[in-house]
């Protein structure tokens, strides 16, 4: 396929991507380390066929705990609490077994044409594993209301659903209080060599390219990757069909043997940094935190290129122990 060709693909896959999401209820930052506190800023980007927003509901899913809502003028706030499932390890040795389980903002209200954001003050309990977790959220407008509860089956692209609900990946951490004690082994040994990416706009679509080794003793796997340079950052595959049409899917993860390695590469796996915040440019290297499902996460630099690196070597590559 010519290069114009690929090139319009991407365009018309960014487009379609940046608009999907922005017609979603969303969480600002897609992960979140176990053991650690977490910020959830939920964002409600319209009303109900043009009406405007009179109540958001969220349900809290199980292992999030310590569920503390940021008031809002304007606004009412209820608290729904139950008792978890089990006790949860909590700062200074502390445990909770129960605490929030529903958050309901009623009032505002907020109009279709303005977007707003409801925020959560938690923390995410170490004794859940890594992984997906997704926050239900109900919103209800002067006519009718929203249901973002869907999940994707495993193997289905979550934007394909209507009503999708918040997703939150969690990796491994080990908290972020020394106050807080919680014994995990960490495995070692990922690696991440010629880490690089193209010059690109700003408000469109970038790329991630490098090649990942597994030099543990344990299998993991790649769960997917944030930067702060982009709105999110997804884990995507291009194919070739019979015709020779190129078409890019998301994938959900990728599996990392022990002693194995995995590359992402043009025509292949690779990420895509979807709704940039400034411009990618040579020179200037973009910074990114890739999320393993046991190593938890790991720092990147890619650095900013025109072309793939030479057989002449580049040596950006990072290490994490």
């Amino acid at each position: 396929m010519k290069r114009t060709s690929m090139l319009a693909l991407a365009g018309a896959a960014a487009m379609s991507l940046s608009t999907a999401a922005l017609a979603h209820v969303t969480l600002e930052a897609k992960s979140a380390k176990l053991g650690s506190g977490y910020k959830a800023v939920f964002s409600v980007p319209h009303g109900c066929e043009g009406s405007e927003t009179t109540t958001v509901q969220i349900d809290i899913p199980e292992g999030v705990i310590a569920v503390k809502p940021m008031p809002k003028a304007g606004w009412t706030l209820a608290l729904e609490k139950g008792a978890y499932s089990r006790s949860y390890a909590f700062y200074h040795g502390e445990t909770k077994s129960d605490g929030v389980k529903k958050v309901t903002w009623t009032g505002g209200p907020l109009p279709d044409d303005y977007f707003d954001q409801f925020v959560l003050s938690t923390f995410i309990a170490a004794e859940l594993a890594p992984g997906a977790i997704t926050f239900p959220v109900t919103q209800k407008c002067a006519k009718g209301e929203l249901h973002w509860n869907e999940v994707a089956p495993a193997g289905q692209d979550s934007h394909a659903l209507k009503y999708p609900a918040p997703v939150l990946q969690l990796v491994a951490g080990a908290g972020d209080d020394h106050h807080y004690h919680h014994a995990a082994a960490t495995p070692a040994g990922i690696d991440v060599s010629g880490a690089w990416t193209r010059p690109a706009s700003a408000g469109g679509m970038g790329v991630g390219y490098g090649k990942i080794t597994n030099g543990g003793t344990e299998a993991d796997a790649l769960l997917g990757a944030t930067s702060d340079i982009a709105e999110r950052v997804e884990l995507h595959e291009t194919t070739i069909d019979d015709q020779g049409v190129a078409r890019m899917k998301p994938i959900g993860e990728v599996e990392l043997a022990p002693g194995k390695s995995v590359e992402l590469k043009p025509g292949g796996m690779h990420l895509m940094l979807i709704g940039l915040k400034e411009p990618i440019k040579e020179g200037s290297p973009v910074k990114a935190k890739l999320n393993f499902k046991k190593a938890g996460a790991v720092d990147v630099e890619f650095a900013v290129k025109t072309s793939p690196p030479g057989a002449s070597g580049d040596h950006e590559h990072m290490h994490h122990h």
